[in-house]
């Protein structure tokens, strides 16, 4: 897919001269904030947005979506998520719920009518343009339910490392606390925009979607013990955090255990032994199988001449490269170039 379709989130930086800066003091590349670093890799492309206007004993099963993130704000009234295999989640205006692998579910009018729910294929819906719908299921006294809904993929690996680890479902509810009251700002933008219908509205709610699912994750991330652990923990980490920063943002530099211990202030043993506590991977594994999914995304997104990739890659050879790709992919370079992502639009157009 064309990723200019969708909206993008990424951080491209370098260090051309390596480890061996010119400016004394303070590292200047030190991330203050790893995780957050993490979050801005963050690409969504083939977004779609669908607002739906609800009234009545209503039900909308939505379809399965592999890769994809759905999310969903209620603007006006209220309905259920129901997930399957999770129990049922009311929504009303200001909660924000996202359902991260993509699985199918419902939304309802209430619990008796998810079982009576019709796919979102059958609705009746307009598009506003070539990424955003409207669905309309009311009778002449106006919606009793108004929704901002979509899907999102996110491709580049720090994304996916991050949505491997999140629930079956997250819903951020509107009991603001300090963390929240940005969002639900966003949110209350994004109502105002799906109520007034004016030109352009598409776009500002497509734009502030994008802004809320990241801003989803973040909340779930400081409220949630369990992300306190893991790839997740190890982001966080004073020492760690700062390791693993270095090998996000310059994957193709040459690094060694020992540099990265130093960079951390430890003992390449310590080192070595805290990074695999808490990432659950040794420090070269890890950095090989991250310079891979690089490379993917790379494939996916760029038009790359593969010896250039592999150089990149730190492989003297196409051959070599395409091993260890394959080993640590599952697929060839060729067959991700050769891929055509499939658009996420879940309506057919009733025109």
């Amino acid at each position: 897919m064309d990723n200019a379709r969708g909206a993008r989130f990424h951080v491209r930086s370098s260090r051309p001269w390596g480890d061996n800066c010119p400016v004394r003091g303070a590292d200047p590349w030190k991330s203050p904030d790893p995780l957050g670093e993490a979050l801005h890799f963050l690409r969504m492309t083939g977004s779609f947005y669908v607002r739906s206007e609800m009234s009545g004993s209503w039900g909308l099963a939505l379809p399965a979506m592999d890769d994809a993130v759905w999310f969903h704000t209620v603007v006006d009234g209220s309905c259920v998520l129901s997930v399957p295999g999770e129990s049922t989640r009311e929504l009303v205006p200001g909660d924000f719920a996202l359902v991260p692998h993509g699985r199918g579910h419902v939304l309802a009018a209430d619990i008796e009518s998810v079982g009576d729910a019709t796919s979102v294929y059958e609705v009746p819906h307009d598009y506003v343009s070539d990424r955003y719908a409207v669905i309309t299921q009311c009778d002449a006294s106006g919606p009793d339910t108004v929704l901002v809904c979509g899907a999102v993929r996110m491709n580049h690996p720090a994304a996916q490392q991050l949505l491997r680890l999140l629930p079956a479902v997250i819903v951020i509810d509107a009991d603001s606390g300090p963390r929240r009251a940005r969002m639900q700002n966003i949110l209350a933008m994004v109502a105002d925009e799906a109520r007034s219908l004016e030109p352009g509205g598409e776009a500002v709610i497509t734009r502030l979607s994008d802004v809320l699912v990241i801003q989803a994750l973040r909340s779930w991330i400081a409220d949630t013990p369990s992300a306190q652990s893991g790839w997740l923990g190890a982001l966080q980490d004073e020492r760690i955090g700062g390791a693993l920063a270095r090998i996000h943002r310059n994957p193709h530099e040459r690094w060694t255990v020992a540099a990265l211990a130093s960079s951390a202030h430890m003992s390449r043993s310590a080192f070595s032994a805290r990074f695999t506590a808490l990432v659950g991977d040794s420090v070269m594994s890890y950095l090989a199988v991250w310079r891979m999914q690089v490379a993917y995304d790379t494939l996916r997104s760029e038009d790359v001449v593969l010896a250039e990739l592999a150089r990149r890659s730190g492989y003297s050879s196409e051959a070599a490269f395409g091993k260890a790709f394959k080993r640590a992919m599952g697929v060839s370079p060729g067959s991700v170039r050769r891929r055509q992502d499939v658009a996420l639009v879940p309506v057919q157009s009733s025109r």
